[in-house]
């Protein structure tokens, strides 16, 4: 028997005992019902003849887990799957996983599969107890997942219980792992009696082959302007599951303003892509942001950046009359100012005071007759709806003064400010 025949025939042994999924003989017979005949003079030798056998029968069983897992779905997950990851779901592109763990009070924790691109790790697990999991939430903490070269911190989670409260399913996202990794290895914490932690860990495999491939991976590297600073946009990773925008942020009032970030838009073909999440941190070369966005659509035209509203400053050196507070509200030059209360204490001067929702007011101090008391700190702030029916915020600025004061100063105001700047992204075409 030649070598060639040997390894036909143990090739022929590992086939023979894989199972092929059913789903998998009507595709294949599909394709090959549709396939158009060909027609071929050329003869082949043997030897020919028997090297084409053992190609095709090395590559069916090096690629036979990539088809079984293209032929699957990661099921039940549909109430907590977005738009983007039931279409890509619905196309298989998910590895099942099904990797048990028992936590300290029975409860069994299945992760039933992944899906993995450049920009992230989605896992989709099951919680699951008969005798209920009303305190699944305190006694499950996810944390990390490691691997090879791979350290990738939990970012982000959704989850929903059945009306029996017996079981939970959810997805976490994580930061993406390495391409290289064989196996990864997921992190939790355990919350048991008198408030102790139990760290715990499950490994399961992993097929880099699976995961979804970079659609768009280039820089950006555009500054613009705002009013306290700059904000600049180094690169875009657009993957099957969503799109990242990354860049550097030194803007002097950014934490003035709630979600300064959420004014930024990102348009492919002159629509919107719905923004996700947007966050920032600090690091050796100053602060860092993310912007996550939906998945881009299958064939890209154009991509456009709008920074259509991001904190802003005003300058106002105003004074507001306390003597005879009215009703109706007091201009910021475009913003709204409602004064509702002023209350002498023992802790020192009251003024209750309502603004529109990205108002946050700077250099605020009361005038008496003798001095400027500049402002002591902000208490009890509450969201209130303005009678324009928009929601504002309400909260009480604190004076350490005896004296009643006779006017309110602003220096300025921190906002969210239209600037309308458009950032071209060239795309391949």
């Amino acid at each position: 028997m030649t070598k060639i025949e040997k390894q036909l025939e143990i090739e022929k042994k590992r086939l023979d005992s894989l199972k092929v999924p059913e789903e998998l003989e009507d595709r294949l017979r599909n394709a090959l019902h549709s396939a158009a005949p060909k027609n071929t003079n050329r003869r082949l030798t043997n030897w020919m003849i028997a090297v084409v056998c053992l190609f095709t029968i090395l590559t069916i069983g090096y690629h036979f887990d990539a088809l079984a897992y293209y032929s699957k779905k990661i099921l039940g997950f549909d109430a907590v799957m977005s738009g983007t990851l039931q279409r890509l779901n619905e196309d298989g592109m998910g590895q099942i996983i099904e990797k048990k763990l028992v936590l300290e009070d029975g409860t069994e924790l299945l992760i039933n599969g992944i899906m993995t691109d450049a920009n992230q790790l989605v896992m989709y697990y099951t919680l699951s107890n008969p005798n209920g999991l009303d305190q699944s939430e305190e006694l499950f903490s996810p944390k990390s997942i490691t691997g090879f070269l791979t350290n990738s911190e939990i970012e982000s989670g959704t989850s929903i219980i059945n009306e029996e409260k017996t079981e939970i399913k959810g997805t976490m996202s994580f930061e993406p792992v390495n391409p290289f990794a064989k196996k990864l290895t997921l992190h939790i914490s355990q919350r048991l009696k008198h408030n102790q932690v139990k760290e715990d860990s499950v490994t399961f495999p992993f097929h880099p082959n699976k995961a979804m491939q970079t659609e768009i991976k280039q820089p950006i590297k555009k500054t613009v302007k705002v009013d306290k600073g700059t904000i600049t946009f180094n690169k875009i990773t657009a993957s099957p599951t969503i799109t990242v925008i990354e860049g550097r942020l030194n803007v002097e009032n950014f934490d003035r303003v709630d979600l300064s970030l959420n004014g930024v838009e990102l348009f492919a073909n002159g629509k919107p892509i719905e923004l996700l999440s947007s966050g920032s941190h600090s690091s050796l070369n100053g602060q860092k942001f993310e912007l996550q966005y939906d998945a881009l659509p299958d064939q890209v035209e154009s991509l456009i950046l709008n920074v259509q509203q991001f904190a802003g400053y005003e300058r106002l050196d105003k004074e507001f009359s306390l003597n005879n507070m009215k009703e109706a509200p007091y201009l910021l030059n475009k913003k709204k100012l409602w004064m509702k209360k002023l209350s002498m204490t023992s802790e020192g001067v009251q003024i209750t005071i309502v603004t529109e929702q990205d108002v946050m007011l700077d250099g605020v101090s009361v005038k008496t007759k003798n001095e400027m008391i500049p402002l002591n700190t902000t208490v009890n702030e509450v969201n209130k709806t303005l009678p324009d029916g928009t929601e504002g915020k309400e909260r009480t600025l604190l004076f350490n003064t005896d004296s009643r004061p006779e006017a309110l100063f602003i220096e300025g105001i921190h906002y969210m400010k239209s600037y309308g700047y458009e950032i071209d992204i060239p795309v391949d075409k």
